[in-house]
């Protein structure tokens, strides 16, 4: 079989809540996340469902429980002093990215606003081989011992330096040394594009600016995906 026409079979499915006290909404919880079918390897199907189902308890609980709590104490206070309580939301989406080649790419946005000026979102990443089910780490993309990291980032930083001369202010002053700083080798995903790492929410850009990739093209990687399904 061409493994370039290997991909998982993809159902996406929602979970929406509403958690009230007195009488009084206290949360609004939303989880749309998919849900994998390998007909031809149930045990990689079995393996990358599992985590994604345990991700997804893992956000509910926490929700119905911390978050839910914080917000009925909030609202408790709210009464108490006599000022507005603003509901809090929680949702976590999953974005499939890369689907194809025996890989499986997404990444997963974690949003929650607790009554402040906005909400704060949060980004996860995972990258499965379709053959083993198991998690790819970023360095399984690049030769033994190259340094990948001083490559990516080299190649993030010029993209910035566009970036910040097309777009003045769109990062921090010092977004090269930030780059450097806030690195993070979990924080990747796959495209049909390339590879994207990307940066959290103020990490090296204000606000406004959001959650921000860069993509490097995998013929700079020397990369081409390779399988032996059963």
């Amino acid at each position: 079989m061409d493994p370039s026409n290997f991909r998982a079979s993809i159902v996406m499915r929602k979970i929406e809540r509403s958690f009230a006290y007195d009488g009084t909404p206290m949360l609004a919880l939303s989880i749309r996340y998919p849900t994998v079918t390998l007909p031809r390897n149930p045990s990689a199907q079995k393996s990358i469902d599992g985590q994604i189902q345990a991700q997804v308890n893992a956000f509910y609980h926490y929700a119905a429980d911390d978050l839910y709590r914080q917000a009925v104490a909030a609202y408790k206070d709210a009464q108490e002093n006599g000022f507005p309580f603003h509901r809090y939301d929680a949702i976590l989406q999953y974005t499939i990215t890369y689907n194809q080649r025996c890989h499986l790419s997404l990444y997963r946005d974690q949003y929650e606003y607790t009554g402040g000026a906005h909400g704060n979102t949060v980004r996860a990443s995972d990258t499965w081989s379709l053959e083993t089910g198991r998690n790819l780490p970023l360095y399984s993309f690049f030769p033994a011992g190259r340094d990948y990291r001083a490559f990516l980032i080299s190649q993030i930083i010029k993209q910035a330096d566009v970036r910040m001369q097309q777009e003045p202010g769109i990062f921090f002053e010092n977004y090269r040394a930030l780059i450097v700083q806030y690195f993070n080798g979990e924080h990747y995903y796959l495209t049909p594009a390339g590879l994207v790492i990307y940066y959290q929410q103020y990490e090296i850009a204000p606000y406004v600016t959001g959650i921000v990739p860069f993509t490097i093209p995998y013929a700079t990687l020397n990369w081409q995906p390779s399988c032996r399904m059963p």
